[in-house]
C-alpha cells in the first residue's frame, strides 16, 4: 500500500489499521495471527483472540494482556530500520530474534529501537501515528431456550421420586480421613512499602473435620435348612410306655427303655444266680 489507510476487521471482534506507505504480510492459523511487517505503521486492537505477533527483520513484538483487558498496540517501522512501539492497552514483549534477548514495554509505554538492537532503546516521543477508527463489537449470540421433551420430563421425574438409599457396601474408607482447612485473614497491599508485611498468625484459623465412624454391624447369611426338633404329644409318649412290657412282671432280658446302671446290674445277677430250668 503506497498511501492512505486500510482496516482489517477480525471475526473475533478486533481490528487492525494499516497506514501507508506500508508493506506487510498476514497469516492466521489456529487462533494465532502473524504479521510480517517490512515497512509502515499498524495499529492493532485485540480483545482476547487471536494471539497477535508482529515480526520485523530482526525483532518481534507480541502484545500481552493485563488482567484480561484488551490489547491495543501501535508499531511503526521506518525505512532506516528504526522501530517504534507504543503499548496503548496492555504490555508488549519485544524480543531480538538472533540472540533471544527480550524486554517488556509496560502499558502506556513508548519506545524507539534503532538498528534492531535492544541496548540502544530510548523514548519513542510519539513517533508514528495511525487512526484505528471506530471499533465494531460483535454482541454475544442470544441464548434460545428449548422446552424439554416428554422423555426428558419423565426421566427427571423418575430421578426425583427415586429414594436415595445409602449404599451399605460402599467403601467409605477414603472419606474417613480428616480434612483440614486453613482460613487466612484478608490480604493487604501498601504501595508505599517495599516489603509487604506478612499476615498475622494469630488471625489464621485451622479447621479439622473428621467423620465419626459408625457402630460396627456384622452382616451374614445362614445357608441350608434349619434343624427343628419335633415335639411329640404327651399322650403318645404315655401310650408308647404302656405298650412296652414291664421288667418286674417276669420278663427277664428285655430291658426297659433307657435302663439305668442299677437295672443292668440286677439283670446280670438274675442271669448268673437265678433258677435254671
Amino acid at each position: 500500500m503506497k498511501s492512505g489507510r486500510a482496516t482489517i476487521d477480525l471475526v473475533e471482534g478486533g481490528k487492525i489499521a494499516v497506514c501507508g506507505p506500508a508493506h506487510l504480510s498476514l497469516l492466521k492459523s489456529a487462533g494465532a495471527l502473524t504479521v510480517a511487517l517490512d515497512s509502515g505503521t499498524i495499529h492493532s486492537y485485540v480483545d482476547q483472540e487471536p494471539s497477535l505477533t508482529i515480526y520485523t527483520a530482526l525483532l518481534q513484538a507480541k502484545p500481552l494482556a493485563i488482567g484480561g483487558a484488551p490489547q491495543e498496540t501501535l508499531v511503526s517501522l521506518e525505512a532506516n530500520g528504526g522501530l517504534s512501539v507504543r503499548a496503548i492497552g496492555g504490555a508488549v514483549r519485544i524480543e531480538q530474534q538472533l540472540n533471544g534477548q527480550s524486554i517488556v514495554v509496560p502499558q502506556s509505554g513508548d519506545v524507539f529501537l534503532s538498528n534492531g538492537q535492544l541496548t540502544g532503546m530510548k523514548a519513542g516521543g510519539g513517533r508514528g501515528s495511525c487512526d484505528l477508527g471506530e471499533l465494531k463489537f460483535q454482541p454475544p449470540p442470544p441464548q434460545v431456550s428449548v422446552p424439554a421433551t416428554a422423555e426428558e420430563v419423565k426421566q427427571r421425574h423418575s430421578a426425583d421420586t427415586k429414594p436415595n438409599l445409602p449404599n451399605a457396601r460402599s467403601d467409605s474408607s477414603s472419606d474417613e480421613g480428616p480434612i483440614y482447612q486453613v482460613f487466612l485473614p484478608p490480604m493487604r497491599f501498601d504501595a508505599n512499602l517495599k516489603v509487604q508485611p506478612p499476615p498475622d498468625p494469630n488471625l489464621i484459623v485451622l479447621v479439622r473435620r473428621v467423620r465419626v465412624r459408625p457402630t460396627l454391624i456384622f452382616e451374614g447369611r445362614v445357608e441350608g435348612e434349619a434343624l427343628v426338633a419335633e415335639s411329640r404329644p404327651a399322650a403318645a409318649v404315655t401310650a408308647a410306655a404302656a405298650s412296652k412290657p414291664n421288667s418286674a412282671s417276669g420278663a427277664v432280658g428285655v430291658p426297659a427303655s433307657n435302663p439305668t446302671v442299677a437295672d443292668r446290674v440286677r439283670t446280670l445277677w438274675k442271669r448268673m444266680w437265678g433258677p435254671k430250668s
